[in-house]
């Protein structure tokens, strides 16, 4: 959530004023900013240490302090060097949650409830991480870049692609670090099962079809202890019109892209990813099945063309909001076999040789470490009586697995690669022009959702 002091007095202003300080806040800020970078540069202090004993220390704050930043804190806790000193949320129970959660960690800080006030009253940060509701990422994310702070911003993006752009920008004129939470990116096992395997060693072929899911269970909206609303001119301040609104903000227009964009931005970008090329073209079908008394669909089901090895591969993808089967998978298909994978490695890890498939560089592919072999079935016994082969069948053969664990937090790496961007300069495995490609390839599935035919998707709608 968006934040102020909890001492502060900006309930008293309208949010169009409030809004306004935002900008003019902002452009101070930023003024300051570039101040005191040259100052540093001036004294030979290296920049992203600011005020820190230890050079490689990191003084970074999290705005919005619900499930995600959470979890993005856990994740930060075991990553050494990272000292969160601020927080802000506009909800006082998020804010003491903050308080008792990072003090576990050994972290002491400021609480806000308003970002404008923190950004003007913290002098030593060096980064953000915003995990906020979609709608206010770009206002936040911008604000913090032209204070002067690298920023690593959830997805979604934005809930529009002007927002969307005006991040890249914003990245670009302040020479800001950017990185979208797509934690796929960074994950080893998806790198080495895309990057290795796929792509590097054609292990498939080529690869003719992508398959992904992410199907979730019926489940109620969020609730609150009543002790813990938030009074309404604090709820008016920041644009929600009730509680409900704000704990179950995808649900609704104004504030979020519902469940399917909430879980396609991260499995769409894989697919933009693994056939090396965003989406040309998109239909799709759904619509509100279940959730009748909601805004955005529950139920979307989407068929995305992909340029591809010369021709067209097509990826077929569904979100579901009242069945959880199957769980989450991103799949690719290809003539010689299939790459399974998922966050949860019992989902997906690892791939399927087609029968007919070359299966000596399978074999070299597994000398050189890249596969683990199928443990092999025992001999049938010389007496067993041999059954007839369907020649027909198409059955995928061996089941091999990838030979990479992630020992962390799935969010932990691509947090590591954000802090060791800022740090020396390692590359961004999702700056913001990846997640803004992300982001165009969910809202043409919505366009082709609502206009019921197939939309086109160009290489300039990707451009920013």
């Amino acid at each position: 959530m968006h934040s102020e002091k909890t001492s502060g007095a900006g309930a008293s202003i309208s949010r169009r004023d409030f809004l306004a300080s935002s900008v003019t806040a902002g452009l101070v800020l930023a003024g300051a900013g570039v101040l005191a970078s040259a100052r540093a540069q001036e004294a030979g202090a290296p920049q992203a240490a600011g005020g820190n004993k230890n050079p490689g220390d990191l003084n970074v704050a999290l705005i919005g302090f619900g499930c995600q930043g959470r979890v993005l804190a856990d994740s930060c806790a075991n990553i050494p060097g990272i000292r969160f000193t601020a927080v802000c949320d506009i909800w006082d129970y998020a804010r003491q949650q903050a308080v008792q959660r990072l003090g576990v960690y050994g972290h002491k800080v400021n609480v806000y409830e308003n970002y404008v006030e923190m950004l003007s009253q913290e002098k030593d940060l060096q980064a953000a991480i915003i995990a906020t509701p979609d709608w206010v990422h770009a206002e936040q994310a911008k604000a913090c870049m032209e204070a002067g702070l690298h920023v690593y911003c959830e997805k979604g993006m934005a809930t529009k692609l002007a927002d969307a752009r005006s991040m890249v920008e914003s990245s670009r004129k302040t020479q800001k670090l950017l990185q979208i939470g797509h934690q796929r990116r960074s994950n080893p096992r998806y790198q080495h099962a895309i990057d290795k395997v796929m792509t590097q060693e054609k292990l498939l072929g080529r690869v003719t079809q992508g398959y992904g899911q992410w199907d979730r269970a019926k489940t109620p909206l969020l609730s609150w202890p009543s002790k813990f609303t938030i009074k309404q001119e604090t709820l008016d301040l920041y644009g929600y019109d009730n509680m409900v609104q704000m704990r179950n903000w995808r649900w609704f227009r104004r504030y979020g892209l519902g469940p399917f964009a909430d879980q396609a931005l991260h499995q769409l970008d894989v697919f933009n990813w693994g056939f090396q090329a965003p989406a040309q073209a998109v239909t799709a079908i759904g619509g509100l099945d279940y959730y009748h008394d909601l805004e955005w669909p529950d139920t979307v089901m989407a068929v995305l063309d992909y340029p591809f090895g010369g021709g067209v591969s097509r990826a077929y993808y569904q979100v579901l909001s009242a069945t959880s089967h199957g769980g989450y998978v991103e799949n690719f298909m290809g003539e010689n076999g299939t790459i399974l994978i998922s966050e949860q490695m019992m989902l997906g890890n690892g791939a399927e040789r087609e029968r007919r498939a070359p299966e000596l560089w399978w074999q070299e592919l597994g000398r050189r470490g890249l596969l683990k072999a199928p443990a092999k079935a025992p001999a049938a016994p010389a007496t067993a009586a041999k059954k007839a082969v369907d020649t027909r069948a198409t059955l995928a053969g061996e089941k091999w697995t990838f030979p990479v664990e992630l020992a962390k937090p799935v969010h932990q790496p691509h947090l590591e690669n954000f802090f060791n961007g800022i740090r020396n300069g390692e590359k961004l495995n999702c700056p913001g022009e990846v997640g803004y490609q992300a982001l165009v390839t969910v809202l043409k599935t919505y366009e082709a959702l609502q206009s019921g035919v197939k939309v086109a998707i160009t290489p300039e709608d990707y451009k920013v």
